[in-house]
């Protein structure tokens, strides 16, 4: 009978740095960090920025810097975006922190991933909470928006703000892995990585995990055939036959970012949105980016709401195919 095959490892778990010392990037955060870690003493700390910024890894890191190879035992971790409500924090939230911290540090970390997502009344238990339980745990509060955090949850906490990673520090990782992993990237591999990730640490490896799949040579095309967010050059592509009046095949160029790309209404109207000021003025002039900028604000909102992706990002073909068609 064969043996069972060992399951292949998330590369972005796989690859999380064990220490602050380990990570790349966030050059003006991880120092207050590893200052906080040396001195065995911090504040209730709020982690802001973008999804794969390295908020979760930041104090994962920090909780391996205090505690050592037991740093499990004091360290609790819990999603907000799956128990939302304030009975969360008056049973699991509370129940943690009320309990004597283990070893000679004299705190536990309690980290509270997405804490946007918490009603206001959750919050507000949380902030009397996060008084009444200071001497024995710190809160480690991790959002993407802050300004969905109410301000006197803010207020007491020391507020880092992370930020999208560079390219360079992207690709310091991306040749770690690559170098691990006994693969082979050309730089066109690396571009379109860099490209499809925008900054996104935790995106980049995956899409790097995800070409590595079919190839240990990993090249533009091997990327792209992965790749769920569409590239400038098709986005341009789309734009300007709309520009041009040409409708029919704007709507089939969309039509093959959902259909063979897989990409989401979402993606395709982050990346018009990403990829609208470098358009050239011949293609879309400065009036009319301003205009269709205003419209895609309108379509975020309505796909938040539920509307049908597909016709929401029409509307933004017809929008720019509109003035041509109308002078015909």
């Amino acid at each position: 009978m064969a043996e069972p095959t060992t399951p292949e490892a998330v590369w972005s778990e796989k690859y999380r740095p064990r220490s602050l010392a380990q990570m790349v990037g966030q050059v003006q955060i991880v120092p207050l960090l590893q200052a906080y870690a040396r001195r065995r003493s911090l504040p209730h700390l709020l982690f802001a920025g973008p999804p794969g910024t390295g908020k979760t890894t930041a104090a994962l890191a920090l909780a391996q810097d205090l505690y050592g190879e037991e740093w499990r035992q004091s360290f609790l971790e819990l999603n907000a975006s799956d128990e939302r409500g304030i009975e969360t924090v008056r049973t699991k939230i509370k129940g943690y922190a009320s309990t004597a911290p283990i070893g000679g540090i004299g705190f536990k970390l309690l980290f509270l991933d997405e804490a946007d997502n918490l009603t206001s009344e959750a919050q507000a238990s949380l902030r009397r909470l996060m008084e009444r339980f200071s001497s024995g745990c710190r809160f480690i509060l991790s959002c993407n928006y802050s300004s969905r955090i109410i301000e006197p949850l803010q207020s007491r906490c020391a507020v880092f703000r992370f930020r999208a990673y560079a390219p360079g520090e992207v690709r310091i990782l991306l040749e770690r892995i690559v170098a691990a992993e006994h693969k082979r990237a050309d730089e066109e591999a690396y571009a379109k990585i860099l490209e499809a990730s925008a900054g996104d640490l935790r995106r980049a490896v995956n899409l790097l995990q995800l070409a590595a799949t079919y190839s240990d040579e990993l090249t533009a095309e091997s990327v792209k055939d992965v790749a769920t967010t569409p590239f400038k050059d098709e986005i341009q592509e789309m734009v300007e036959l709309a520009v041009r009046g040409r409708f029919d095949e704007a709507r089939r160029s969309l039509y093959a970012l959902f259909t063979d790309r897989g990409a989401s209404g979402e993606d395709i109207l982050r990346s018009i949105h990403s990829y609208l000021p470098a358009l050239p003025d011949s293609v879309l002039p400065l009036p009319e980016k301003l205009r269709l900028l205003d419209h895609l604000a309108e379509i975020d909102f309505r796909l938040s709401e539920g509307a049908s992706e597909r016709i929401q990002l029409e509307t933004v073909l017809a929008r720019l195919a509109l003035p041509r068609a109308s002078s015909r």
